[in-house]
């Protein structure tokens, strides 16, 4: 009996080794992140950044350019830009403890699939894509897309103005949809648009841009502090990428540089997400790292999963634990 029980004990110990992407013992959480080098979507252990595994690769899936990701019970939904091909994006379904390729939710044979997808999140049972434009390279500002559970097109929140390309989605804590914008344009400044209750859009931050100020925001999250956090890129060289703060008003509150000025080259990202501890984590896009920062107004922080390891290129990320409506982490 006892050797009965051995056995199953490590039958069960290297079930858990074998998932690879599934949750790590009570108590603990596990970090997926899109790898926009080899297109696959990797799982590492939130509290020691050790490497996990990794969904099935370009040639199942067809993945090419993983951007959003939110876990909807067992399932990892993930957008897939289509970067470089022919086609629309689409959202496809992993399943988040294997990481086996589950098919496409929204597939890019889907009339109504976006163009050019971003971000996306889950609201009211129903799912939400930023679409950067409708068309290639140029024509009308994009929209955000809204799809029923099971990838049925339910319409779209549109933009007015032609500078507004979504690129980032949440819902923030007052339950309305919040979401970045850039302008193709000029590729200076940026927007954060927030949609009221009925579908129409209000400006919540608009910045012209420039030097030291908000540039191409992407990703954006609310802080345990209820302020909006947003990724920002350099202006041109001799600017720096930042994350830029804003409080419940849409007014600027702070930022810190990613670039240290001293020791580092350029360094720049995409998304960002408080987890454990409250910390916020950002991974660099340029450099295959994920930071934890220690004191997210100060520029504080440690290297969770360094350079040169598992990750070439990281893109957005979520946490076993994040919530998929509105990005905030559940302890």
């Amino acid at each position: 009996m006892r050797l009965r029980r051995e056995f199953l004990k490590c039958c069960a110990a290297l079930l858990l080794v074998g998932l690879g992407l599934a949750s790590r013992a009570q108590g603990q959480d596990v970090l997926y992140v899109g790898d926009g080098a080899d297109n696959t979507i990797k799982s590492f252990d939130a509290a020691t950044g050790a490497f996990l595994g990794a969904s099935e690769g370009p040639a199942v899936s067809g993945l090419a350019g993983p951007r959003g990701i939110v876990i909807d019970g067992g399932e990892l939904l993930v957008v897939n830009q289509n970067v470089g091909l022919p086609t629309p994006g689409e959202v496809l379904r992993y399943s988040a403890a294997t990481g086996a390729f589950l098919g496409a939710l929204i597939p890019a044979t889907d009339p109504d699939a976006p163009f050019a997808p971003d971000g996306l999140v889950l609201g009211g049972g129903n799912l939400f894509v930023a679409n950067l434009q409708r068309k290639e390279n140029s024509g009308p500002p994009g929209r955000v897309n809204q799809y029923a559970a099971s990838g049925l097109f339910l319409g779209a929140a549109k933009v007015k103005n032609n500078e507004h390309h979504p690129r980032g989605v949440i819902i923030g804590p007052d339950g309305l949809l919040y979401v970045s914008t850039r302008d193709l344009t000029t590729g200076l400044g940026g927007t954060v648009l927030r949609f009221s209750a009925d579908g129409k859009a209000q400006v919540f931050i608009d910045d012209k841009g420039g030097f030291g100020q908000l540039n191409r925001p992407d990703g954006l999250v609310f802080g345990p502090d209820g302020r909006l956090y947003i990724t920002s890129f350099r202006a041109a060289p001799g600017d720096t990428d930042s994350i830029r703060i804003y409080d419940a008003a849409g007014e600027f509150a702070g930022q810190f540089d990613l670039h240290d000025g001293v020791t580092q080259p350029r360094v720049f990202a995409q998304s960002l997400l408080f987890g454990p501890d409250g910390k916020l984590f950002v991974p660099i896009n340029n450099t295959g790292e994920v930071r934890r920062y220690n004191s997210p107004t100060t520029g504080d922080y440690s290297v969770l999963i360094p350079a040169g390891g598992a990750l070439v290129a990281p893109v957005y990320m979520t946490f076993g634990h994040t919530n998929p409506s509105t990005l905030e982490y559940d302890e």
